[in-house]
């Protein structure tokens, strides 16, 4: 009943404001009242906390004192940043080790290598664009033949076949067989873009055999890492190649 009546009366009862700003002193904004005082007296308080720690800590510091994120970390515009360490492991290497054995990559590892064989072995590599250019050299007597030396003359073939590394038939040839296969300009183009297609499927097997090769060798590094002999790092583990780690020689019973 008592609590009632004290809500009763707190409803009748006079409200009660806070003083605004006076108007000769609109000017300098809103009138601060107690409790933006006491927010802007503990930002205050708490900043010369922090810079009282921070002299304390200038003062006790010990010149030689070392840290070894101290050789991870530079002075950037006044603030300390960790070095960007190298990627060691691709995601996709990741989603491989975690998921799948070693022999299951090794599995497709040995399958890749047949197709590439196989696809060597059709296309003979002869002008391979990824290939090493090889270079023919012809020897002279005089300084006068090198300055008569014609390419086309000395191979005795069409100057139009000079830069061929295969099918490079001489003049004599061209006269007396007839011209076997296509000739007429669209088969050729149909003919050099599939074998370059060709090219281009050997290349991307040739770097999917590599990226298997090294998740395989990877995979194989960890579990050999179970082993409980001592054993040192050498090498760091990167993106193309393993950890290599050297372990103490043990003598087997």
């Amino acid at each position: 009943m008592a609590a009632a009546f004290r809500k009763a009366a707190k409803s009748r009862q006079r409200e009660h404001r806070e003083r605004s700003q006076p108007g000769f002193r609109k000017h300098l904004g809103l009138l601060e009242k107690k409790k933006d005082y006491k927010l802007r007296a503990d930002d205050y308080r708490k900043k010369q906390e922090y810079l009282r720690a921070l002299r304390k800590k200038a003062l006790e510091k010990n010149p030689d004192e070392f840290y070894y994120k101290m050789t991870r970390v530079k002075l950037q515009d006044g603030v300390h940043v960790t070095k960007q360490t190298k990627e060691e492991v691709t995601p996709e290497q990741l989603k491989l080790m975690r998921t799948q054995d070693v022999k299951y990559i090794e599995m497709k590892r040995v399958a890749e290598a047949k197709k590439i064989e196989r696809l060597k072995s059709e296309l003979h590599l002869l002008d391979f664009q990824g290939k090493q250019q090889s270079k023919h050299v012809f020897f002279f007597d005089t300084k006068k033949e090198v300055e008569q030396f014609d390419v086309a003359t000395h191979l005795q073939t069409a100057p139009e076949l000079v830069d061929r590394v295969f099918n490079r038939p001489r003049i004599e040839t061209l006269q007396k067989e007839k011209v076997k296969g296509v000739t007429h300009q669209t088969g050729l183009k149909r003919i050099a873009k599939e074998r370059q297609k060709q090219y281009n499927c050997l290349t991307q097997r040739i770097e999917r055999e590599k990226k298997l090769f090294i998740i395989a060798q990877k995979i194989q590094t960890r579990k050999d890492l179970l082993d409980k002999t001592q054993k040192v790092k050498v090498k760091k583990e990167t993106v193309n190649s393993p950890a290599i780690y050297k372990f103490q020689s043990r003598r087997k019973r």
